[in-house]
């Protein structure tokens, strides 16, 4: 399946990678999306710049500052399947009640959930550039993090793999199809 759903193709599929800041979820996002042709959007984007500065200054978000968020990400997904494009989001989806918002953007939405030691995460934090979100914030984030429940859709991964095999395993546990590029040297004709 690729990024587009038009002309009688399966109807769309979204897929979140989910995980606490400093999992690889954009890393593995952007993977499956280069394998696979999904849309790709990174959920931090649609942080407004209060969220933005509040978390650069250590303060954790909360369930008020979230729901905007989460909601503006939804009609996100929403909006690519009205236009029968598949995608792939990077988001933190830390609690069932993060999972249930976005899930009111489709009828399909499949979480790959990244999860790991906290030593390993934070080792991967200590090294990362540029980013807003310290390492000091993520003991409030696995203190927040719930996992899933039976009825969702959710596969799990070890953080501990690369991200070459984080994104194999997405891609094939979740039945996706890789993205070929139309080859030019075959004729349509035959």
């Amino acid at each position: 399946m690729t990024g587009e759903g038009r002309g009688g193709a399966q109807p769309s599929r979204h897929v979140v990678v989910m995980g606490v800041s400093g999992a690889g979820k954009t890393t593995v996002a952007r993977g499956i999306s280069a394998a696979t042709g999904l849309a790709f959007a990174e959920a931090d984007e649609f942080h407004s710049p209060a969220n933005v500065a509040r978390m650069r200054s250590g303060v954790p978000l909360d369930d008020t500052t979230r729901w905007p968020w989460l909601r503006d990400i939804a009609a996100w997904i929403a909006d690519r399947g009205a236009e029968g494009r598949s995608t792939v989001l990077a988001c933190s989806a830390l609690k069932r009640s993060y999972r249930d918002v976005l899930r009111q953007g489709t009828l399909r939405l499949d979480f790959v959930h990244l999860a790991g030691s906290a030593e390993v995460i934070r080792a991967r934090m200590a090294r990362r550039e540029g980013h807003y979100m310290p390492a000091s914030l993520l003991e409030s984030q696995l203190a927040a993090l719930e996992p899933a429940e039976p009825d969702e859709s959710v596969l799990v991964l070890d953080v501990a793999l690369t991200p070459e095999a984080l994104v194999a395993a997405a891609v094939d546990d979740l039945g996706l199809h890789p993205y070929r590029r139309p080859d030019p040297q075959r004729s349509v004709l035959g």
